[in-house]
């Protein structure tokens, strides 16, 4: 799908009109994008229906409603709206304590350097490893601790897609501090494919 645009976000009075239920397709589709890898990381894996929800509801919560406005958020956003061949996600560390963030945050430095998708048979896998938003990484990425967001990206070549459609697919966290996979289910991987092939 292309980039959304100025015209993809309506007004905030429109939008209350529709908020309730485009919330809970929302709701209903980060389901099967959201995937957790070990006890404390988990990914949602965005689309242009996930994108266009946070820029409406940051909106509405702002009171935001200037072109410019909403064209600031689109720069900010629009990064998660996969092309074909490509995946995007936000990385979310879960943390609910100050004691878990001590002990989380400064271990975590680097995290969002060590992601890959593992696809297919162990023993004959391919692996792809993410790639990280420049911008984000300048604003967000210390030596000493790390930012519980990250938006992380993955670019496939078209064997690895189809490799990718026949299975199975693994999501795991290679990081000295934090060594955890997790098996994707057929659900999630289906829709991944479907922003692999014809873009998010």
């Amino acid at each position: 799908m292309a980039k959304l645009t100025l015209e993809d976000i309506v007004d905030l009075r429109a939008y209350e009109r529709e908020r309730q239920d485009f919330r809970a397709r929302v709701i209903d589709l980060k389901k099967r994008r959201r995937i957790s890898v070990g006890p404390v990381i988990t990914f949602v894996f965005e689309n242009a229906d996930t994108v266009r929800f946070q820029i409406q509801e940051m909106a509405r919560a702002e009171k935001t409603i200037t072109d410019e406005g909403i064209e600031t958020e689109l720069r900010i956003y629009n990064p998660l709206v996969p092309e074909p061949g490509h995946l995007a996600a936000t990385l979310f560390i879960e943390l609910t304590s100050d004691e878990q963030l001590r002990h989380w945050l400064p271990r975590l430095v680097g995290v969002e350097h060590a992601i890959e998708f593992r696809i297919g048979e162990v023993g004959d896998q391919a692996v792809v490893a993410n790639t990280v938003d420049p911008d984000h990484e300048k604003q967000l990425t210390r030596d000493e601790i790390t930012a519980s967001v990250h938006y992380v990206h993955f670019a496939f070549s078209p064997v690895e897609v189809e490799r990718f459609a026949a299975g199975p697919v693994a999501l795991a966290v290679n990081h000295p501090e934090y060594e955890h996979e997790v098996v994707l289910a057929p659900d999630s991987v289906a829709e991944l494919l479907r922003d692999l092939r014809d873009g998010g």
